[in-house]
Order: C-alpha cells, then sequence, then structure tokens
C-alpha cells in the first residue's frame, strides 16, 4: 500500500498511520499536476492540503488510487465527479478546524469594532492616533451568519458569549444552538445585522454572493468578514463600498486567487485601506486544528483501507457494515444502472455460496456494494464480479 501525503500535513496523522502498519511517503510541498502525474500511477492512497490540485489528468493517469485524502475542510481543489467515475473515494475533516476559524472570526470582529488593527498599522509607522471616534463595543450589536453548517454556529455561541444578538440564514433548515434565531432570506439578515460573517462552501450558488447588490442592503457602517471561500466575495465592490465608507470595516482571510506558496507575491484590491484585516486564509490554521485534522482524515483512510467503510465521503455512497468474522470482505464500485446487484447475487449463488453480510448504497452514476461471502471462494468471487462490464473497481479484504 503506498500512501503519499504532501503538503507537511501533520504528525499526528503520520503516527496514526504507522501505528496501523502502514509507511506513508512524507513530501513537504504542494505538487502541480505535471510532479503529480510523474508520481501518481502507483499510489493507492493521496494526502493533500490545499494547493495541490487533483485533476481529471491526474485521476486518468491514477491506476492503483483508491482514495483521496484532503487535510481541510474543503474539497473544491479534487475534481469530484470524475474522482466518483473512476471510483476513487474523497475524504476531508468538515469538524476539526471549526472552533480555531470561529475563534478568529470573533477576534476580527472585536479587532474590526475597535478599529484596533488599523491603529496598530499606524503605530508601525510612527503616527499615534488616540482616539474613541468610530470605534465601537460588540456587546449588544447584531451578527448575522451566512451559513450555520459546522462553523456558524460555534461563531454563534462565541458571539453569544460577547453579549451579541445572533442571526443566522442557510438554504437548508437547522435547528439553532443557543439563542441564534433564523432569517427566511438573505436580503433579511443583511439589513439587520451590524456585522455578517460568511461561512459557505465555494458553489455555483455561492460565487459572488456578496457583491454591490448586497452589499447596499447592508446597514452603513457596517462590518464584513470572510473565512469562507475566495469567490464568496466580490472584492472590487467591497472595495468601492470601503472608499465611500458603506462598510465600516472588512476582514477577509480567502482570496479568489492565492498564492501557490509563501514564496509568491500576494496582490488584492483590499490592500492599503483602511480598517480592512487581511489575513493569509490562516482560519483553521492552528496547532491544534491541524493535530485535529491528521487524525480525523487519517481515521476515516484506514477505515476505508481496512474495512471499506466510506462514511465521511463527500464524493461516494454512504456505506458502512460490521466486519464478520471468518469471512472475506469484496468490495464493488460499479456503475448505478439496474441489475448489478442482481447479476452479483446470482453469481455467488452458482458457485454455491453463502452471503454473510450485505449493503448497496448508490449516489449519482456510481453505486458501492459491500458484500460479506465465505472465505474458501472469496477470490474466486472476486474475480467474477470484477468481469461485470458494470464494475468500475473491486477490491478484496482478507
Amino acid at each position: 500500500m503506498k500512501i503519499v501525503l504532501l503538503e507537511g500535513v501533520h504528525q499526528a496523522c503520520v503516527d496514526r498511520l504507522i501505528q496501523a502498519g502502514y509507511q506513508p511517503e512524507l513530501r513537504k510541498n504542494a505538487l502541480s499536476e505535471e510532479e503529480l502525474l510523474n508520481i501518481i500511477g502507483g499510489v493507492h492512497i493521496l494526502g493533500v492540503r490545499s494547493k495541490t490540485h487533483v485533476t481529471k489528468r491526474v485521476l486518468d493517469a491514477a491506476e492503483s488510487l483508491l482514495a483521496v485524502g484532503c487535510f481541510c475542510i474543503g474539497t473544491d481543489q479534487v475534481d469530484l465527479e470524475q474522482a466518483a467515475l473512476r471510483g476513487v473515494p474523497v475524504f476531508n475533516a468538515p469538524f476539526s478546524n471549526t472552533r480555531s476559524v470561529a475563534e478568529l472570526a470573533m477576534a476580527e470582529m472585536v479587532m474590526l469594532a475597535r478599529r484596533a488593527s488599523h491603529k496598530s498599522q499606524l503605530l508601525h509607522r510612527g503616527v499615534w492616533e488616540k482616539s474613541a471616534e468610530g470605534c465601537i463595543e460588540v456587546r449588544n450589536k447584531t451578527v448575522g451568519l451566512v451559513g450555520y453548517g459546522h462553523i456558524g454556529p460555534q461563531v454563534g455561541l462565541l458571539a453569544e458569549s460577547f453579549g451579541m444578538k445572533v442571526y443566522y440564514y442557510d438554504i437548508v433548515g437547522k435547528l439553532p444552538l443557543g439563542n441564534a434565531t433564523p432569517v427566511s432570506s438573505l436580503e433579511e439578515l443583511l439589513k439587520v445585522s451590524d456585522f455578517v460573517s460568511l461561512h459557505v462552501p465555494d458553489t455555483a450558488e455561492t460565487r459572488q454572493l456578496i457583491s454591490a447588490r448586497e452589499l447596499s442592503m447592508m446597514k452603513k457602517g457596517a462590518f464584513l468578514l470572510n473565512l469562507s471561500r475566495g469567490r464568496v466575495v466580490d472584492l472590487d465592490a467591497v472595495k468601492a463600498a470601503v472608499e465611500n465608507g458603506s462598510l465600516g470595516g472588512v476582514a477577509v482571510d480567502v482570496f479568489p486567487e492565492e498564492p501557490a506558496s509563501n514564496d509568491d507575491p500576494f496582490e488584492c484590491p483590499l490592500m492599503g485601506l483602511n480598517n480592512v484585516i487581511l489575513t493569509p486564509h490562516i482560519g483553521g490554521s492552528t496547532i491544534e486544528a491541524q493535530r485535529n485534522i491528521g487524525l480525523e482524515v487519517a481515521t476515516t483512510l484506514l477505515k476505508f483501507i481496512e474495512v471499506g467503510s466510506t462514511t465521511g465521503s463527500v464524493n461516494f455512497p454512504q456505506v458502512e457494515l460490521p466486519m464478520v468474522r471468518d469471512s472475506h470482505r469484496i468490495l464493488n464500485i460499479h456503475r448505478n444502472v439496474p441489475g448489478v446487484l442482481s447479476s452479483i447475487n446470482t453469481i455467488i449463488a452458482q458457485m454455491g455460496g453463502n452471503i454473510r453480510a450485505q449493503y448497496l448504497n448508490t449516489l449519482g452514476e456510481v453505486g458501492y456494494l459491500i458484500i460479506d461471502v465465505d472465505q474458501q471462494m472469496s477470490q474466486a468471487v472476486r474475480s467474477k464480479i470484477d468481469e461485470l462490464s458494470t464494475s468500475i473497481k473491486t477490491r478484496l479484504l482478507f
């Protein structure tokens, strides 16, 4: 089993894999598409963070690839549809850095309200500007959370502890934590919020979610925070709103175009503006978060490698089945068309075999079957199933 981990994933992941009996190959940096193409042919498990892109070309060349682990929340660096069609589940860490992102969001609200970052920049230039003008407390102010998935509720709870009122909007109905109040539309949220904090994924629906139109709906002097995805906000429109005083301040941690490495230059329309906090995509970059991410992704990858579980995969049918003693497990990934299960069961019946346990689930164009059979016939059954025209990939676990 060749496991390659890129971009300096946390040592906790490495230790977990070694404890399980594997010897992962570690690379500190991200790889370009061409560099990845040169190594991917013999890789069974690939671990990436946010900079390495697993494209269709890479997947076409990945003859042995079983799964991809994204050591972060986002998975937009992987072509998820093409991965699924090739029988490659993709796993991420949706929970492990929520606290880190939420703490930064809360800290930035306070810094913006007090204009503290701007005053710090002035002091670095030798300018002493001690004044209460434009500085406010966050207590009794309203924060509007756009997106109420894993991070939004955590921000809401921290904000409540500061005495803030919390409203949220999500396209999916979510039960509130604490005293948060849902609203029925983005427009309603923008109109009532002193702070608007974005916590949404990068999808066709969320790109340019906040543009000039939405900014015009916000309270004059309100604050905007984006710790979600770079393409969610129109930065040119935000720049105009800061310059004309419509926005009182902005904090941005993610950008439409980000440097590939720390050695590359950074450019952004918001550079140099007053009361604008820019951070280099560090919302989840804490020691605690990186350790938790490493353990979370390593654990899901190991469960897939060793028992075939796809629970937590972002692009694959969710299947998990307890191991049955004294049997072998066959994992079959196939095209989601009628008759597949019937064909497989017929193969086993004709061979005089016994199905000890079975679980099938489908998602889109892909079906995934876990089946436990008698040990003495498992290899023959696996070969017959793999010969079916519907099969994409078949694996046998002893």
